[in-house]
């Protein structure tokens, strides 16, 4: 192999096998299964190679390889990931960050942790307690999804209303470029000078760099926390009850629904107590004082009845608040009950718009004959529609992804966004011009340039090419119906 040669996979492989375990440079397919999809399994491929270093000079010189070679390169945490932004290229490396695991700090005082990016969401918060502090956002995969993972898609979770997405929770990242220099981001004070690249970084799907250390927000334990839980007879009242809870003045610490497939699933596989007739589920959790607690109980328990709950149950415990929570996070793998395939969609909008989506929803569904299973973030409007399907049923995914299309159209119609919190990896690229503008598009790439000039850090995901866009938008103006633009406050 000359210098300016491309090695194959095994010339590569050696290249790798100088400065780590041998054991972690993977090369042989059945070894390197497991890393072919992240948790959207319906988009695989297989890698070239797959390496796992554990110190940030490895992974410069990973990178500086693949640099040199211009061989793609995709970063990847514990694959639960739902937009295929994982999803390996052929041609390239999947690096994995699962041995970068180790909680540096925990500064009390300054309520910050410092953590490498394979630490798990939950671990920040268990290793934090004994100073009376934990990590705000708690994704439902947060017993095994990584905080870089977080970092990459700005995930939220069920507290995400009153605490923020992870962009609101981090003040410093350590990274390295696509040549494989190590550049911060960030800073441990209240404020950084320059531009917010942050900002920026946070939720850019691996498209710019690789993260090797995080500096997060820890925040208080509050000392007291209640769950409100209430039942309606339709998802309509449901919808309208989120409205005016917020209305009211009240900033829960989460505000979420379910529908009746949903509340089956997940009472069948919890035993959660929740109300079996239900058509729709909310849980409202208040915390703070115990003042202010029982206060905002009080008057989120009267609200529900306004808007007509059926069934209206207050946490009276720890343990209770806990197991009406691990019903709503267990929420997706006991969706698997039902069907054997689901497609778990991500979109985002305003929550007035949230009883008009929700029927928009169910008309659409009759119309592709495919069941919905809504579990969602309703207060700050993130929608999870569960689509059920079988797989062994030819052409019935196609119909899935394109009903899972029209439903992120009609998020965008209404004013809202393609995602909330799973990016847009593969999944969504085919909606990004239904959301943007092609001179948006541009700048994107021009911000991606800036970053990586060569086009390896994760290619074909996130962005698409301008030339797909204008496809797209052809295909897009013959089709009806349009997805209908509607209003709002």
């Amino acid at each position: 192999m000359t210098n300016m040669q491309t090695p194959d996979r095994e010339e590569l492989a050696e290249l790798f096998r100088h400065f780590i375990d041998p054991e972690y440079v993977i090369s042989d397919q059945e070894t390197q299964k497991p890393y072919e999809c992240d948790g959207l399994s319906m988009y695989c491929d297989m890698p070239m190679l797959v390496v796992l270093p554990e110190t940030v000079e490895q992974v410069q010189k990973i990178m500086k390889i693949c640099y040199q070679f211009k061989i793609p390169v995709v970063a990847r945490g514990a694959g639960t990931g739902l937009c295929a932004g994982a999803m390996p290229d052929p041609n390239g490396v999947v690096l994995s960050l699962a041995k970068f695991k180790k909680i540096i700090h925990i500064d009390p005082i300054a309520k910050t942790a410092r953590v490498q990016p394979g630490v798990r969401n939950l671990a920040i918060s268990e290793s934090a307690a004994e100073h009376g502090l934990y990590y705000g956002p708690d994704p439902s995969s947060q017993i095994a999804c990584t905080i870089g993972g977080n970092v990459a898609e700005n995930s939220g979770g069920v507290h995400c209303l009153k605490y923020g997405l992870t962009v609101h929770n981090i003040l410093k990242i350590e990274m390295i470029t696509v040549d494989g220099e190590l550049m911060i981001i960030g800073s441990e004070g209240l404020d950084s000078c320059g531009m917010d690249l942050l900002a920026l970084f946070t939720g850019s799907e691996g498209l710019l760099g690789v993260v090797t250390n995080i500096t997060v927000k820890l925040l208080p334990t509050p000392e007291k926390a209640k769950v409100v839980m209430a039942g309606f007879d339709n998802v309509q009242q449901a919808g309208d009850a989120v409205g005016g809870i917020i209305s009211r003045g009240i900033i829960p610490a989460g505000l979420e629904m379910m529908d009746s497939y949903a509340i089956q699933a997940a009472e069948a596989f919890v035993h959660a107590g929740y109300p079996a007739d239900a058509k729709a589920l909310l849980l409202c959790e208040v915390d703070g004082t115990e003042e202010e607690v029982q206060e905002h109980i009080e008057l989120v328990e009267l609200v529900f009845r306004e808007f007509g709950a059926t069934s209206i149950r207050t946490s009276q415990s720890e343990a209770e608040r806990a197991l009406l929570w691990k019903g709503r996070k267990s929420a997706f793998p006991a969706v698997g009950r039902l069907s054997p395939d689901y497609y778990c969609m991500d979109g985002t909008i305003p929550r007035g718009q949230l009883s008009y989506v929700l029927t928009e929803m169910q008309r659409m569904s009759e119309h592709y004959d495919l069941r919905v299973a809504n579990v969602f973030h309703a207060g700050d409007g993130n929608l999870h529609p569960l689509i059920l399907f079988d797989a062994n049923i030819p052409g019935e995914f196609e119909r899935t992804e394109e009903f899972g299309g029209k439903i992120l159209e009609l998020c965008v119609a209404v004013g809202g966004c393609i995602t909330g919190e799973h990016g847009v990896g593969i999944e969504k690229i085919r909606q990004m011009p239904v959301q943007f503008s092609n001179k948006e598009i541009e700048l994107f790439h021009s911000v991606k340039h800036v970053f990586d000039p060569i086009g390896t850090l994760n290619p074909g995901k996130g962005i698409p090419l301008l030339k797909n866009c204008q496809e797209y938008r052809a295909i897009k103006k013959e089709a009806e119906p349009q997805p209908k633009r509607v209003e709002y406050a």
